[in-house]
């Protein structure tokens, strides 16, 4: 994929809190459909880079955007609700002129895309959440205490705070498979510096079990087997029958750089389907 001839381009746009950070990669074709592709926590839209040449290549308008306080967007001045987050996607179609889009968010990202979907349904046309989250409230409970512990991640002279995120993460999953993409979303959890835990925390503030109940477009539950919440996929399934499922067999957290182009294929089938 090193010889592909999509051109993507970064810029900034004014978000909610600020500077919104993104890139748009065109496709090879020239024309095709927007996806605003919204990213887990705690990294950034780097998640979706081994993605956007199979993207381009398959007619898709690929837009990352940085959230509020991850990559290089502004930081917000208080820890904002999954609506605030949800209004970077409005503003970055306003941005680049942009009508209507298909919306794309994995873990954090499919949080933040649901609000979108249900706060601005006329900007939106197919949604893709990858990995949703619909919890009980034992589940929240728990997914609470054990996040907690990114409001500890201060830099401590003795570099301990280094190797804690780093067994935060790898702690996470039993087996990892690339060891560059892995030490590539740390560093940007670090560069989220004190504020990291922001849009965890309005996670756990969301009930997708019930905002997911009330969306109204085509939709596309997107779940690898691999993934450690993998199981709430199927919980959202049960509650929305209706949506269309796909599934990938393995790979981690990291789906979007081990398995690049089966992901991709897998989100053009839908959007071209």
């Amino acid at each position: 994929m090193k010889n592909n001839p999509a051109r993507t381009v970064k810029g900034y746009a004014d978000g909610p809190f600020g500077q919104l950070h993104y890139s748009v990669t065109d496709p090879v074709t020239g024309e095709g459909a927007p996806l605003v592709l919204a990213h887990q926590s705690p990294t950034s839209s780097v998640q979706f880079d081994a993605a956007l040449p199979h993207l381009a290549t398959a007619g898709i308008q690929a837009i990352t955007v940085d959230m509020p306080g991850y990559g290089r967007s502004d930081v917000p001045d208080h820890p904002p609700s999954i609506k605030e987050y949800a209004g970077m996607v409005p503003a970055v179609l306003d941005h680049l002129g942009i009508a209507k889009a298909s919306v794309l968010g994995h873990h954090t990202g499919a949080i933040v895309i649901n609000e979108a979907v249900l706060v601005y349904p006329e900007r939106i046309d197919k949604v893709i959440l990858n990995g949703p989250l619909p919890l009980s409230d034992e589940e929240r409970a728990f997914w609470k205490e054990r996040l907690a512990v990114e409001r500890e991640w201060q830099p401590r002279w003795d570099g301990s705070h280094l190797m804690a995120q780093w067994n935060f993460r790898k702690n996470a999953v039993p087996e990892w498979t690339d060891l560059a993409a892995f030490n590539r979303h740390v560093i940007q959890a670090l560069l989220a510096g004190d504020t990291v835990w922001y849009a965890h925390e309005a996670v756990m503030n969301y009930r997708q079990e019930e905002a997911i109940a009330r969306i109204e477009h085509p939709c596309l539950v997107l779940a690898n087997t691999g993934d450690p919440i993998y199981s709430y996929s199927q919980r959202a399934m049960q509650i929305r029958p209706d949506f269309d499922y796909i599934e990938l067999t393995g790979g981690t957290i990291d789906i979007v750089d081990e398995l690049a182009a089966q992901w991709s294929d897998a989100v053009a089938a839908y959007l071209h389907g």
